[in-house]
């Protein structure tokens, strides 16, 4: 009997697509070996909670496959021991901090009165972010005000070194609660999911503004105006299809996926996100002389979050050929390095657009 899932051989792509991956592919870098330790990306997860270790690993993995030189994970203490125990590759910090329970349940330990004030615990992160080339936050990280309040403070303070970020899952409340901490900001990336959607357009009242027009103006309507109220912050809205936007200029990523919707897929995509992001700035240092036509600056972080969803989706696509429905999270992070090969081939000097 035929299957119904996706074959695992080459993708499927629209032209449009094809050459938005052509330049994507122009921004990865080459290995050479006068590269050191780092250049190629240095990535930062905040998140990972006591309920939720898995988020975090999945996007620190999910960079480091796909070719990010350094992947760090700041969490909660109780969650560092635990996420230490999925991969030695990853290097965790037990720098976050959440409310002490009063339940006898809870493996937290009381603190010091410094490791309930947001200042404090995100004085102890600060240090970390000239270390780093780009901030994800979100992954595992819950709903506990403490950690809540400090992340806001750790992106503010981010935001001012000019740090790339992309927010995801439970940040996204703390976008909800104080766009200004983001607004106008060109180079944070927000993926919500269907819901998380929904309550950005609902809270900076986009739903108003497009209301009954937006059928007329097309399926990318909301993701634009979302983006303009935020003041060209760049919004990826995932679906069948994934649409990223700045308000000014909006892509579509329609590569086929997988048919199964476990939990942490989209830590996959924040993971791939910050890898590209961190060859962005290869790319602006200039640390390999790229082929062709310089790319513009200003749609560096567009390619890079075409090149995350686009990663992504071909994960998905192959994990699912394989899984089907018993396809999970840790499937995808395993199927990383072959979707790169299958959408960009080898990019080492003349092998490269091996693929396209």
């Amino acid at each position: 009997m035929p299957s119904d899932r996706p074959s695992s051989s080459a993708p499927s792509m629209s032209a449009a697509t094809k050459e938005m991956l052509a330049r994507v592919q122009r921004m990865v870098p080459p290995m050479l070996e006068k590269f050191h330790k780092g250049q190629l990306g240095r990535v930062g997860v905040i998140g990972g909670s006591e309920d939720y270790t898995g988020a975090p690993y999945f996007s620190a993995m999910a960079s480091a496959r796909l070719g990010c030189d350094m992947s760090h994970v700041i969490c909660t203490p109780t969650a560092a021991t635990v996420i230490k125990t999925y991969s030695p590759n990853l290097m965790v910090h037990p720098l976050m901090r959440s409310t002490p329970s009063s339940s006898p349940l809870s493996a937290q330990t009381p603190g010091s009165a410094a490791d309930s004030d947001p200042d404090q615990v995100a004085s102890r992160i600060f240090p970390m972010l000239d270390r780093l080339h780009v901030l994800v936050i979100g992954p595992g990280l819950g709903r506990d005000p403490l950690m809540q309040d400090t992340c806001a403070r750790v992106i503010k303070a981010a935001r001012a070194k000019g740090l790339p970020m992309v927010l995801d899952a439970d940040a996204l409340l703390i976008v909800q609660k104080d766009p200004s901490l983001v607004k106008g900001y060109g180079q944070v990336v927000l993926t919500p999911n269907v819901v998380e959607f929904a309550r950005l357009t609902k809270s900076l009242g986009v739903d108003d503004q497009v209301g009954a027009a937006a059928e007329s103006a097309g399926e990318t309507a909301k993701v634009e105006a979302l983006a303009r109220a935020l003041g060209g912050v760049m919004i990826l809205q995932k679906g069948a299809k994934d649409y990223l936007s700045d308000g000014k200029i909006t892509l579509t990523v329609d590569l086929e996926g997988g048919k199964k919707r476990s939990g942490g897929q989209g830590d996959t995509l924040t993971g791939s996100i910050a890898t590209f992001l961190g060859w962005r700035k290869a790319y602006l240092d200039g640390i390999w002389d790229p082929a062709g036509e310089r790319l513009k600056d200003e749609e560096l972080v567009g390619l890079a979050v075409f090149g995350g969803s686009a990663i992504t989706r071909e994960c998905s696509r192959l994990a699912f050929a394989k899984r089907g429905r018993s396809l999970q999270a840790s499937d995808l992070t395993e199927e990383v390095h072959t979707a790169f090969m299958n959408l960009f081939g080898e990019v080492d000097g003349e092998a490269g657009a091996a693929r396209l």
